[in-house]
């Protein structure tokens, strides 16, 4: 129950909503059970059984003394009016409870509504803001379909199967007790007699919703491989198409498909299994104790008046449905609790770039990046391994070598994506550890290979995480990075909405605009990760003479991966295997004929 209690935390700072629905509760059960108890002077009256009352009874706060003033008030009446007008009054008395009753129960749904919403959105919030901060060696390992699972469905889930039933998880106890306490007044040994009885369902219903908790988890577990299924789906449509994998796609989906079908039946069908048989065993329960209780009515000696008996079995028959919705409850709970579990695994997930408390600022880049023997590892082997590399201001150093030698990872780490495994990184002799990440990224502007871009109109996407900016300053960067000439011709100019992903936009245009993005940020270093690469001639002609005008007087790393782009480098780095094998210009790096001529003449040839 750790996790239902960790859930019901969210709804702390709405306590003084769950305070009146509490308050709005009671009122619900003092104007049900008054109700009920206007029932005994009713069928005495119908009956004619009581003789009337004239003396007035001292008013004590229990059962039958009210009865008793009841009874005398009701014996007024029909002394001075009649019956028929003392019947009038019952049932007047009875309509009015009935109404504050259910305005009372308007008024705690209408209070638990907070609760519940505001508890839900604390939890979308935190697991939102924690996708937010966590490293990316985290999504490495996770299924982008699961995550957006857990984000989505499996909150939905607790707002439904634990939110939705929160208020009936603490109203009918109450209930229950409130309505045993007038049972216990009116007979005590019936009621006795009933809690020996009613335990026994419970232990067969909870014995059913035993395993309710781990089928429902594994049910959600099976929906987030369909939603990561879906999302791989649509972002491969064209590769799915061009190698004609639609039927393989298809059947596997289909399949998955069938599987999650199958489990989820039988979570419903445990599930709802708890009605019908809690519905019986309440039937068997009423059915034994109007035996019980038709006895102790039918004795010599009554212990019980009839009226009394019909008004307990009344009651009585009010804490079945309470009792049948804590049963509903705890399975409903269960289930969202299996959501539950899967959030907490994102929110309880090791943050592992982590900021000092006592971190200082920076605002500006003013000497040398030092690598200092750097080593670097995502699990057990090492991709980085003692790297040495000083990175002047205002230097230009390019870094080159083959796929997957550990390029991207080095300048990943400039901005604390990953942290060094062993060695340091120095930002003016300061290990970039002891920043303020926010201060140290925001010294970088970063142009990747892949542009990442947003829903969103072109202006948003070049003034991105800026607030405050003037349109003339967006399309003065626009104009550095060549994209004003096509972002004028388009139907809305810099309003004009680019689509998911920018796929409005051809891959030269995209490349621009993240170029804008980077040129307006003015950062004090520029990160260029394979920045043309996957460009055509024209559009790379282009989008290298936008780099080339914000490379100017900018300390800039670049990744290469067509040598002819990074000649004029101040340095060129040689990677290979995860070490630098060398290192110098371009005329020095070509005159010792190693590593780096080989790569030259690779793609001349080429």
């Amino acid at each position: 129950m750790k996790k239902f209690y960790r859930v019901l935390a969210y709804a702390l700072p709405y306590w003084v909503s769950a305070l009146l629905n509490f308050i709005s509760n009671l009122l619900t059960i003092v104007f049900s059970l008054f109700s009920f108890a206007l029932l005994i002077p009713f069928l005495n009256l119908l009956f004619d059984v009581n003789k009337l009352v004239t003396v007035k009874p001292v008013l004590h706060m229990n059962t039958h003394s009210i009865l008793d003033f009841l009874s005398y008030y009701i014996s007024q009446i029909i002394i001075h009016h009649g019956k028929i007008q003392a019947l009038v009054f019952i049932c007047a008395i009875i309509l009015i409870s009935f109404l504050l009753r259910n305005l009372g129960r308007f008024f705690a749904m209408f209070f638990m509504a907070s609760v519940r919403t505001g508890a839900i959105q604390g939890i979308r919030d935190e697991i939102y803001s924690k996708l937010l901060v966590l490293p990316l060696s985290f999504y490495s390992k996770n299924k982008k379909g699961d995550l957006i699972s857990r984000i989505t469905t499996d909150v939905q889930e607790v707002e439904f199967s634990i939110m939705n039933y929160l208020e009936m998880f603490f109203r009918d106890p109450l209930t229950i007790v409130a309505y045993l306490a007038f049972m216990i007044s009116m007979s005590f040994r019936l009621t006795l007699f009933v809690l020996l009885v009613l335990p026994i369902t419970g232990l067969i219903i909870g014995w059913i919703g035993k395993s309710l908790k781990k089928q429902s988890k594994d049910v959600q577990n099976r929906f987030a491989i369909l939603l990561s299924m879906i999302e791989e789906t649509i972002s491969g449509l064209r590769i799915i198409k061009g190698f004609n994998a639609i039927p393989y796609f298809d059947d596997k989906f289909k399949a998955d498909n069938h599987e999650y079908r199958r489990r989820l039946n039988n979570v419903y069908r445990r599930r709802d299994s708890s009605s019908p048989l809690s519905e019986f065993l309440s039937s068997m329960v009423i059915v034994i104790v109007l035996w019980f209780g038709g006895q102790m009515v039918l004795a010599k000696t009554p212990e019980i008046k009839a009226a009394d008996f019909i008004t307990y079995i009344v009651v009585f028959s009010q804490i079945i449905p309470p009792a049948k919705s804590i049963t509903q409850s705890y399975y409903s709970i269960q289930k969202g609790i299996a959501s539950a579990e899967r959030i907490f695994e994102v929110l309880d997930a090791k943050e592992v770039i982590e900021e000092k408390p006592d971190a200082l600022d920076v605002k500006e880049f003013n000497n040398e990046i030092l690598f200092d023997h750097v080593n670097f590892k995502y699990e057990s082997d090492w991709v980085l391994k003692d790297i040495n590399l000083a990175v002047p201001k205002g230097k230009i150093i390019a870094i080159v070598g083959e796929s997957g030698g550990g390029k991207s990872t080095l300048v990943d780490l400039l901005p604390r994506f990953y942290d060094v495994s062993e060695g340091q990184i120095l930002l003016d002799g300061k290990d970039i550890r002891d920043y303020k990440i926010d201060d140290l990224r925001g010294l970088m502007g970063i142009v990747s290979q892949e542009s990442v871009l947003f829903n969103d109109s072109v202006f948003n996407n070049i003034a991105f995480g800026l607030t405050d900016v003037s349109e003339e300053a967006v399309m003065e960067a626009a104009k550095i990075a060549n994209a004003h000439d096509f972002i004028q011709n388009m139907e809305e100019g810099y309003q004009t909405n680019i689509g998911d992903r920018g796929v409005k936009l051809s891959g030269g245009q995209r490349q621009r605009i993240s170029i804008a993005r980077a040129v307006l940020a003015n950062p004090d270093i520029l990160i260029l990760d394979e920045a043309t690469s996957s460009l055509d001639t024209e559009s790379e002609r282009l989008v290298q003479d936008a780099l080339s005008k914000i490379m100017t007087n900018r300390t800039t790393l670049v990744i290469a991966h067509r040598l002819s782009t990074i000649q004029h480098a101040d340095e060129i780095v040689v990677v290979q295997k995860g070490k630098i094998i060398e290192r110098g210009t371009h005329d020095e790096l070509m005159t010792k004929k190693g590593f780096y001529k080989k790569l030259q003449q690779m793609q001349s040839f080429a």
